[in-house]
């Protein structure tokens, strides 16, 4: 029978770290911040003597400069500094509103407000108005729907291209633009009281 007590996997050394170094020789840094250029094998000795491990993190350099820490914890790190990246990241996405030619008032400014919350968070909209049966006859009505919709969010995007119409619908693109910061007003300079020396004119004798 296989034992039962088999002893944990040891996680899958990469080409960076220990003997995997091919380098015949790295620039080390240890932890207390001493650096040494020395042969590979010298500083992985140095780095195990520390109950540490040898890290390559610049092998373009000349030569490759590699440090001495905690395998785990510099996994660790990585995956949070990938998180952090991809949490900043913004991915632009296009939001899609549809209109109908006869749009009424609130309809329109219920998805105006729609449209100016996603232009604020960086993405593209796309403003449709669809045509049904006897609609189609008349596009130039989704055409002003479309060019007024775009006018109403100009502080906050402008249209990639005029409103098109494909089939029984018509469309415009809106990106964002980017909204410059007001500057802080500058301080106004008190003026100097009279007299060359700043200091106060004299009291006027009783």
């Amino acid at each position: 029978m296989i034992p039962r007590g088999f002893p944990p996997r040891r996680p899958r050394i990469r080409e960076n770290v220990n003997e995997a170094i091919r380098a015949r020789e790295v620039r080390a840094v240890f932890p207390d911040g001493s650096v040494e250029v020395l042969p590979t094998p010298q500083a992985i000795r140095k780095a195990q003597d520390l109950g540490l491990d040898l890290i390559l993190i610049a092998p373009t350099a000349e030569p490759p400069v590699a440090k001495a820490m905690d395998y785990g914890q510099w996994q660790y790190e990585n995956k949070k500094k990938q998180h952090e990246a991809k949490r900043k990241q913004h991915i632009i996405q296009v939001k899609e509103l549809k209109f109908r030619p006869n749009t009424d008032d609130h309809d329109y400014d219920f998805k105006k407000n729609h449209a100016i919350r996603f232009l604020t968070e960086g993405n593209r909209v796309k403003a449709v108005v669809q045509f049904r049966g006897r609609e189609i006859a008349h596009t130039d009505l989704g055409r002003k729907l479309l060019l007024r919709f775009a006018t109403d969010l100009s502080q906050y995007g402008s249209m990639e291209s005029q409103p098109r119409l494909e089939g029984r619908n018509a469309h415009v693109l809106i990106s964002p633009v980017k909204v410059e910061k007001p500057h802080a007003p500058k301080e106004k300079e008190k003026p100097k009281p009279e007299g060359g020396n700043g200091m106060p004119p004299a009291a006027a004798s009783s």
